[in-house]
């Protein structure tokens, strides 16, 4: 993005038309970044505003402090929510996340942002009802901060460099926040290795959500089967990453008979596959990336680990969720990150 400054005649309605005008949006409303608003953004980093976060590897672009900072405002954040959007554009630098294939491709993926920690609570994130949906501020600002990230700084624009061939609705914002009271085993950020007073963002390059309903489902079997069935359809299985969502009707079930989430991994990774005939009857099967694995049945994933669990979701209703993996094989790595935030700012 290249910085000025613009006199706008002080009517909020002409700086909004200015924005569409410069093609800064969605699609929707921004917010005009005003001066100000853009500095107490940037704040909450404490680093300097020119420091480089990110670079896409295709084009060279490079994301600095401040341009993430014009985005978050455009998209409606508040500064406390900076850290989490700063640490999700680190995370996605890694290189084995993929960035530049994730962004581009016909798979049409989205950056899900997976919240976890006590951060969650402390900026009002939503965890339980309605989890993917609207009505939260910070859930929908954040992960349209990283879409208008995505369009305006690394020009990740529909049609020219984003060759999404259907793309999906998360692709205006897909943020979540894990839901602590009704997780039975330890939080992402504990797995990941970080301390109970961090929180971490893990990001992940999920193609289409795929609801998953059981109501009458009475055991662990019962509901993991649902899962893995919805996760082996011929229509999205691969090699690739997976992002298991279980609604807390469905974790107590899969819970109270003392499984660990290790367990649940293992039995999807188990029964989410597909024969090598059945596969190739569909004209899925690539010799290459399955025959190299020694492999008689294709399975979501080449192990149980690859399978990402959380928990999330209101109290009652027997849906769980899957996202699966933009591409047809590997594709991109999730990643995850601490998430630092300023203290004397």
């Amino acid at each position: 993005m290249t910085f000025r400054h613009i006199e706008i005649q002080d009517d909020l309605l002409a700086a909004i038309d200015y924005c569409y005008e410069q093609g800064w949006t969605d699609g929707l409303p921004v917010v005009p970044p005003e001066l100000s608003r853009v500095e107490a953004m940037c704040a909450m980093e404490g680093r300097p505003i020119e420091t480089v976060l990110a670079t896409h590897p295709a084009t060279g672009l490079k994301l600095t402090v401040q341009a993430l900072g014009v985005n978050a405002v455009m998209a409606g954040c508040l500064p406390e929510y900076f850290p989490i959007i700063v640490a999700a554009f680190e995370a996605m630098n890694k290189e084995l996340f993929n960035f530049h294939g994730s962004t581009a491709s016909t798979g049409g993926s989205a950056p899900l942002l997976i919240v976890s920690g006590p951060l969650v609570d402390e900026i009002g994130m939503n965890a339980g009802v309605n989890l993917f949906g609207p009505g939260n501020r910070a859930n929908a600002t954040i992960g349209r901060a990283v879409r208008l990230t995505l369009l305006n700084v690394f020009k990740m624009t529909p049609g020219i460099s984003d060759k999404s061939t259907q793309g999906n609705p998360g692709k205006y914002s897909f943020c979540i926040a894990e839901r602590a009271d009704c997780n039975p085993w330890p939080s992402l950020a504990l797995e990941q290795g970080y301390p109970e007073e961090v929180s971490s963002v893990t990001v992940f390059a999920g193609a289409g959500f795929c609801n998953v309903e059981n109501h009458g489902g009475n055991t662990p079997e019962a509901v993991l089967s649902s899962m893995a069935d919805a996760m082996a359809n011929y229509g999205c299985i691969s090699l690739g990453q997976s992002v298991v969502v279980l609604s807390p009707e469905h974790v107590r079930i899969v819970a109270r008979d003392g499984w660990l989430k290790s367990d649940v991994q293992t039995y999807l990774f188990d029964h989410a596959k597909r024969s090598v005939a059945g596969m190739k009857n569909v004209g899925k099967f690539v010799q290459g990336e399955y025959t190299k694995q020694g492999m008689t049945d294709v399975h979501r994933g080449l192990k149980p680990s690859d399978i990402l669990v959380t928990v999330g979701g209101g109290d009652a209703g027997g849906h769980s969720a899957f996202i699966p993996s933009w591409s047809r094989s590997r594709g991109s790595i999730m990643q995850h990150q601490s998430i630092g935030v300023c203290i004397d700012c």
